[in-house]
């Protein structure tokens, strides 16, 4: 009996530390099944969200003016720093300029001439008119007269015009730009015999204003045009986006621009159609065919429904969020997102003003499970860009 006695005191020790253990995990069983799993959430606020369009675009100078020789001629030589900015007026080339001032001189010379005809020609007429006026001299040396100052009054004026002409061909020897912007290179070198077959010289592009343009799909006016038609999205008045031009590196381009032109037609080959641009750009920092992203301004989502992305979550049945009602429970809500900015999403259908959104610990929720609600701030009313279209001319 005492050899036992040992056994059956190990024994209630066991038995004791198991009723313990139970006992606890019994707690721990209640207590969690007390105490409802903490949530944050917002409230849900409608309000009018600025948003704006960003596109990839490319720049087109405004005007590319060729520079081609008026008179044929020997290219004496080039004045101009090739790709360099030149403004209006600034001498490109030169030409040989001695055979057109020897033809300005003898143009000159033969109007000389022709004048002292005409004066002795019309002192001539001036005699005979007053001759024949008392019979001394017959009719027909009056016509005679007449027609001999009316004949060097034209020669005259031929003269001047050949003048004229020996002046402008003389004048086109000196090549200068007739634009502001930036020069290509010389396609003629100097020495070469300039004739009507390679009197294209250089080319001068127009920086300022230069042009942006970008292109807009078919599905992508297809939404734009549906949400403005449900009133998800109020485009400014005449379509008058303000443009921002960002560059390759992020930064925004200091001058801003207007749509200027949208052209009528779809491109047959990609189903879309250019919108134009025009943007200052005084120094030049933009260049032809540079790559860049146009971004619309002006554009506003009205009575806007904004969430953080990680409220919507996935299911089989589409996209939802966990709504807590009057009662602390949630609820799964179906929504339908609209486009995004950062972290947050615009609620399309769904949600209303004041219903109040899970956006952290809703994970492991279950339709009508308790919460324990911690309120957060909703997010700012701040400028969104997203990528729907926008056919700034509708």
């Amino acid at each position: 009996m005492n050899d036992w006695a040992p056994c059956f005191k190990h024994v209630r020790y066991a038995a004791l530390a198991l009723a313990l253990l139970l006992n606890g995990c019994k707690k721990k069983e209640l207590a969690s099944a007390v105490s409802p799993p903490q949530v944050s959430v917002i409230e849900v606020q409608a309000r009018d969200v600025p948003v704006s369009f960003e596109y990839i675009a490319q720049t087109q100078c405004s005007q590319l003016v060729n520079i081609q020789a008026r008179v044929n001629g020997f290219l004496e030589r080039r004045v101009y720093t090739e790709g360099k900015l030149v403004k209006a007026a600034d001498v490109l080339f030169e030409m040989d300029a001695k055979p057109f001032k020897a033809a300005l001189d003898e143009a000159e010379a033969a109007l000389a001439q022709c004048q002292a005809a005409y004066e002795v020609a019309s002192m001539n007429y001036s005699r005979t008119k007053t001759l024949t006026e008392t019979k001394a001299m017959a009719q027909k040396d009056l016509d005679d007269a007449r027609g001999a100052y009316l004949s060097t009054a034209a020669a005259v004026d031929q003269a001047k015009a050949a003048v004229e002409t020996a002046k402008l061909n003389l004048s086109y020897t000196t090549i200068t730009s007739p634009v502001s912007g930036i020069t290509s290179a010389a396609l003629q070198t100097d020495g070469t015999y300039i004739d009507t077959q390679n009197s294209l010289l250089t080319s001068v592009a127009v920086l300022s204003p230069i042009w942006v343009n970008f292109s807009l799909s078919e599905n992508e006016l297809q939404k734009y045009q549906s949400e403005r038609a449900n009133a998800l999205l109020r485009t400014p008045k005449d379509g008058s986006f303000v443009v921002e031009i960002v560059l390759v590196d992020g930064s925004v381009f200091p001058y801003k621009g207007r749509i200027t032109f949208a052209e009528p037609s779809y491109n047959i080959e990609t189903g879309t159609f250019l919108i134009r641009t025009s943007v200052e750009n005084p120094q030049g920092t933009l260049r032809p065919n540079q790559y860049v992203r146009a971004r619309l301004r002006g554009a506003v989502r009205p009575n806007a429904i904004l969430v953080p992305q990680r409220a919507v979550q996935e299911s089989s049945k589409g996209q939802f969020v966990w709504v807590v009602n009057k009662n602390s429970k949630v609820e799964m809500c179906p929504v339908l997102v609209g486009p995004w900015y950062q972290d947050h999403w615009f609620i399309l259908e769904g949600l209303h003003a004041g219903e109040k959104v899970v956006i952290d610990g809703g994970l492991s929720l279950q339709p009508g499970m308790p919460v324990a609600v911690a309120m957060q701030e909703a997010p700012e009313s701040q400028p969104a860009t997203s990528s729907p279209a926008s056919h700034p001319e509708d």
